[in-house]
């Protein structure tokens, strides 16, 4: 039995560019032909997750029919550089290919 690797449709939102994140959600759905990818990010990247989400769905592939198919939102908690324990937003933002129902 061959496992597929889970994580493989994740894409973590950080500190690179903001178009390294737009083409690597975009190759998932064109290159990868995955159906379903999932952008996920903590903290104060929470609106940049947001941002490669819109801007694939509304500029890169809006002929695509890529909709949001889920959005969770948790917190983790921490060490900060003190030791101390924080609290740290997360959000996960699960994207999806509609399937075109094709009306011939």
């Amino acid at each position: 039995m061959v496992e597929e690797k889970k994580d493989d449709n994740v894409i973590f939102i950080g500190i690179k560019p903001f178009m390294n994140y737009v083409t690597s959600v975009v190759m998932q759905f064109t290159t990868k032909n995955k159906k379903e990818v999932v952008v996920k990010a903590r903290g104060k990247f929470i609106n940049r997750a947001v941002d490669v989400s819109e801007v694939v769905r509304k500029k890169f592939l809006k002929d695509r029919n890529i909709e949001v198919k889920d959005v969770k939102i948790d917190s983790e908690e921490m060490e900060n550089k003190e030791g101390k324990k924080i609290n740290v937003s997360t959000i996960e933002i699960t994207l999806v290919k509609k399937e075109s129902s094709s009306s011939s």
